[in-house]
């Protein structure tokens, strides 16, 4: 117990100045617009944020800690940042806080891959996640679960319009993050089956969640308790239903898609802030 007039113990966050130094993160280099993408074979066969950096212009290397590897540059005039991080709930949660921490209020989109947990759902398939069911346990240390995962509105419009735009296939709805990809998705482990593993594809197929990854909620429950607008769109690479699997499918889709998400999602803010709104909504206009 603290005795009167001493100070709480509270361990020292990780910053040298406005340098974070997990992420090498600091104002002025992180654009408002940042894509989160796993270092994932399944999806990239190089590092990912140097795979989706190839696509910006005036790209530049903001940092590369070895944890976390971040660029800045641009797509369609429009300021962005993508920094590719270790897999899971935990690595997400330090991009998140400290990049929030280096530029106001920031929007987030997750970009990576999935499986499916839904017959209508196939491999090469996007998912843009409207909300997440909370498996894991990075986003519990944050709030009591009866928060909700949800996405940004916001967000999801962009994700869609843009989807629709590349005529690419893609399916609005519910995600499942875990911590484990074996047995917490439904997979055995070199033979060992856990417990409660049976019927645990059918349960969430059966609750009509569309897809199963590691941190599309943590992303969701954090920004949304700093305060930041966040979403996730993830190709479908391999499929509980069908056995299929087929690594980047749709990868590079789903990039393409959370890019020109963020050019329609400047044009709305620019309509906000000149209507004075505080949400775009569709019957205010595309211009």
């Amino acid at each position: 117990m603290t005795e009167p007039g001493q100070r709480q113990a509270v361990p020292p966050k990780f910053k040298a100045g406005e340098r974070q130094l997990l992420t090498g993160a600091t104002p002025g280099a992180i654009a408002p617009n940042i894509i989160v993408a796993v270092r994932d074979p399944l999806g990239f066969e190089d590092d990912a944020a140097t795979v989706i950096a190839q696509r910006l212009d005036e790209v530049e290397l903001v940092a590369n800690t070895g944890m976390f590897i971040t660029y800045t540059g641009e797509f369609a005039g429009v300021p962005v940042t993508v920094i590719s991080t270790g897999s899971g709930g935990p690595e997400i949660e330090i991009a998140v806080v400290e990049l929030a921490g280096a530029v106001k209020e920031p929007a987030f989109v997750r970009v990576g891959t999935s499986g499916s947990a839904h017959p209508r759902v196939a491999v090469g398939d996007l998912v843009i996640s409207t909300a997440a069911v909370r498996s894991e346990g990075t986003s519990r240390q944050y709030i009591d679960l009866e928060y909700p995962a949800v996405a940004s509105y916001e967000l999801v419009t962009a994700l869609a319009d843009a989807a629709q735009e590349r005529h690419n296939r893609f399916h609005l709805g519910i995600t499942r993050s875990t911590d484990s990809i074996y047995c917490g998705q439904g997979r055995d482990a070199n033979g060992y089956v856990s417990p409660d593993q049976g019927d645990l594809v059918e349960k969430w197929t059966n609750a009509h969640v569309l897809n199963y990854e590691r941190e599309t909620a943590t992303l969701l429950t954090i920004a949304a308790l700093l305060g930041c607008r966040a979403a996730s769109v993830c190709s479908v690479v391999n499929s509980a239903i069908t056995h299929e699997l087929r690594p980047q499918a749709g990868v590079e889709d789903a990039t393409a898609v959370a890019l020109n998400a963020f050019r329609l999602l400047q044009t709305r803010d620019n309509i906000k802030a000149r209507t004075n709104q505080a949400t775009w909504v569709p019957a205010m206009g595309l211009e």
